[in-house]
């Protein structure tokens, strides 16, 4: 049985408070959770220690009054709005018996089986021997556990541990408006070559029971529809007001 919260969609700020709510809320007896959450404007957000003012435009950036956020985790910069975006919460335990790398595997084989039920066909770059590589922009770089269509990169998936809990959050793009958010960045970003469902003409109703039909086959589990308790909602205004609704942290990693 796994906890089942649909969050809708929120501000990118919002949405990262949540998230790390849900961790450091976590207790070893909990049930695993998955979440699933949208941005309600065009966003980006940062990985734990990216440079937006170097890698974007930043004045451009400002003046567009573009919404962005920092993750808790690592990676590149990603671009939102026209995806569907999920949180996994999960006792440590679970990366404790296979190390990061099969986690990684694991956890994202809902994601396989998702991408493959729309009759597309998708490998992670780790069976592909594609080459690691890094870039600013997460689309622009590749780990061993990204998932690939016909050798584009599709979302990207992030983690960050606690001493009780694992947290795992990603993206799956319905669609990128390419033309709008490629102004933003000073080297290439990888938009061009990012493969999106748009082609599989997936709307987002059908992607979000499919993905929960996939997890559910996945994992064989089932769900228990949920909202955040008053003390993970209590918390999550507390990070939004002063954490991540700060330009400190979201712009330059203070916290």
């Amino acid at each position: 049985m796994w906890r089942y919260i649909d969050s809708g969609a929120g501000s990118a700020q919002w949405n990262m408070a949540v998230d790390e709510a849900l961790l450091l809320s976590f207790e070893e007896k909990d049930l695993p959770i998955l979440r699933l959450y949208r941005w309600e404007e065009p966003s980006l957000s940062f990985g734990r220690f990216s440079n937006p003012r170097e890698t974007l435009d930043w004045e451009w950036v400002q003046e567009e009054e573009l919404s962005c956020v920092r993750r808790m985790t690592g990676g590149g910069i990603l671009v939102h709005g026209g995806d569907l975006s999920y949180t996994l919460v999960l006792s440590r335990h679970f990366v404790k018996e296979r190390g990061v790398r099969e986690s990684y595997r694991e956890l994202c084989a809902f994601l396989i089986r998702l991408y493959h039920g729309f009759g597309l066909e998708v490998s992670f770059a780790y069976d592909l021997q594609v080459a690691p590589s890094h870039a600013a922009a997460c689309l622009a770089g590749t780990e061993a556990y990204d998932i690939m269509i016909d050798g584009r990169k599709i979302g990207g998936n992030a983690q960050r541990y606690t001493h009780r809990a694992l947290l795992q959050h990603g993206s799956i793009p319905l669609c990128i408006d390419r033309r709008y958010f490629e102004t933003f960045f000073r080297e290439p970003s990888g938009l061009n070559e990012a493969a999106t469902l748009e082609e599989a003409g997936v709307g987002m109703r059908e992607l979000q029971e499919n993905l929960l039909e996939s997890f559910g086959a996945s994992f064989d589990t089932s769900f228990q529809s949920d909202g955040l308790s008053d003390e993970e909602f209590a918390l999550a205004q507390k990070l939004y007001r002063e954490k991540y609704a700060k330009e400190s942290w979201s712009v330059d990693a203070k916290s």
